[in-house]
């Protein structure tokens, strides 16, 4: 037990889990964002698709995963509507389970309905546990993905994992509004 609190509080300590603070400024930001969008869609086809119909996408261009037994996951974002910077948001997990490594990935959330993006908007820090509607796809998932049979909620994409994390847990996550430093 004692080496599992040492590793969650190593893993949060090392990713900067306050979440109110930003690594980037809000340009800096964007331009990560825009760049990783990019990648994603010429690297996934029904992602393009999928975010072609979608109201709005919410970006994190760098996430940053680390635990033993215990994990963290920490990274900021942005939320384009209509091709135009809405708003930034932070992401913050811990999971829990038999897990180990260290990972950095980016990671998306397409939101296909105003609803959806509703209740990013109305929540006090989104919990991914409780979305509506919420579909995963990575890099192997999302590539027998049907485009079109998914109308409504939360497509969620991660791509770009480099390092080494693997396992079996559960895991919550919150995203939550902040601002950035300009």
């Amino acid at each position: 037990m004692k080496n599992t609190l040492i590793a969650f509080l190593m893993a949060a300590f090392a990713l900067g889990s306050s979440g109110k603070a930003s690594a980037y400024s809000a340009e800096k930001l964007e331009r990560l964002s825009v760049k990783a969008l990019h990648h994603l869609y010429e690297q996934n086809p029904k992602a393009r698709t999928l975010g072609e119909r979608a109201v709005a996408v919410l970006v994190f261009p760098e996430v940053l995963k680390a635990g033993f037994m215990v994990a963290a996951q920490r990274g900021d974002g942005v939320l384009f509507k209509n091709g135009q910077v809405v708003g930034y948001y932070n992401m913050t997990s811990a999971g829990y389970g038999i897990q180990a490594g260290i990972q950095k990935l980016s990671y998306a959330l397409l939101f296909m309905d105003e609803d959806s993006l509703k209740y990013l908007k109305k929540s006090d820090g989104f919990d991914i546990g409780s979305a509506p509607g919420l579909v995963m796809g990575d890099e192997g998932f999302s590539g027998s993905m049907s485009v079109a049979s998914f109308q409504h909620g939360i497509a969620a994409f991660i791509w770009g994992q480099k390092g080494l994390m693997g396992g079996l847990g559960l895991q919550g996550t919150k995203i939550t509004r902040y601002h950035p430093s300009e």
